[in-house]
């Protein structure tokens, strides 16, 4: 009744749901790296729009302080939409294999950077200037792989945000950079005629792996989960990069 492709769809969002489920983040990135392994990440990128703006329209809308955040970080949020719209022309430009190298270097740079957990505080005076860079440096980052981490994540656990307030903070983060690329997408051509429908379809395993994860998040130690998550990202990314030069030398 379903072929192999189908199968591995099905189960890549919910594994990538039930990540999200467990650790609150993950979802794009999760699926991005395993559909990067059956197809090119533009591809990828489209069927993502609607399971990922739906969950973190969620993550965003279910804060304490949606306003005070919107005033703090809208520098922040136009740099990535702008970034954002600019770096979705590469990922539809480039040849896949070299989007899918890009790919695999985000992951490892997310997943080796989270592993080391470095810690740091930026200054309000230093905040005022450098978010705005940041906002755009993700965005050129996001449409370009369609994984949305560096360096908007570790930047926004530097402000000093309180724990619900950091959760909105990325809900809105990741909210407008899937906006800005099914944007993007759309004004690059980057739409297949089915890719709508695929990503609609997508939502159901997506949803049902948040569900879950948040059902064994209580019987597992989130940190040893993070690890493990980390680990295999790292595992996918230095996959990706190891196929792209391969394929390249051959």
């Amino acid at each position: 009744m379903f072929d192999l492709h189908t199968i591995s769809f099905l189960l890549i969002f919910t594994a990538a749901g039930l990540v999200k489920g467990v650790t609150g983040m993950g979802l794009p990135t999760v699926a991005m790296g395993l559909l990067g392994l059956l197809m090119p990440p533009q591809a990828a990128a489209a069927l993502l729009v609607l399971p990922s703006l739906l969950t973190n329209l969620w993550q965003l809308l279910a804060g304490p302080a949606l306003a005070q955040i919107v005033r703090r970080l809208w520098l922040m949020m136009t740099g990535i939409i702008i970034g954002t719209l600019a770096g979705s022309l590469l990922l539809i430009g480039l040849n896949p294999r070299w989007s899918a190298l890009a790919l695999g270097a985000a992951l490892i740079v997310y997943a080796g950077y989270a592993l080391c957990s470095p810690v740091f505080q930026v200054s309000g005076r230093v905040e005022k200037w450098l978010s705005p860079l940041m906002g755009g440096l993700t965005g050129v980052i996001t449409g370009a792989t369609g994984v949305f981490v560096i360096p908007a994540v570790p930047w926004l656990q530097a402000l000093g945000f309180r724990r619900d307030e950091l959760v909105q903070a990325l809900g809105l983060s990741f909210t407008l950079s899937t906006l800005a690329m099914a944007a993007g997408l759309s004004l690059h051509a980057g739409w297949r005629a089915d890719s709508l429908l695929l990503s609609a379809l997508a939502l159901a395993p997506a949803l049902l792996g948040m569900w879950l994860g948040q059902r064994i998040r209580s019987r597992l130690s989130p940190q040893r989960f993070r690890q493990g998550f980390l680990l295999f990202l790292l595992a996918l990314g230095l996959e990706l990069v190891l196929r792209g030069l391969l394929a390249e030398s051959s």
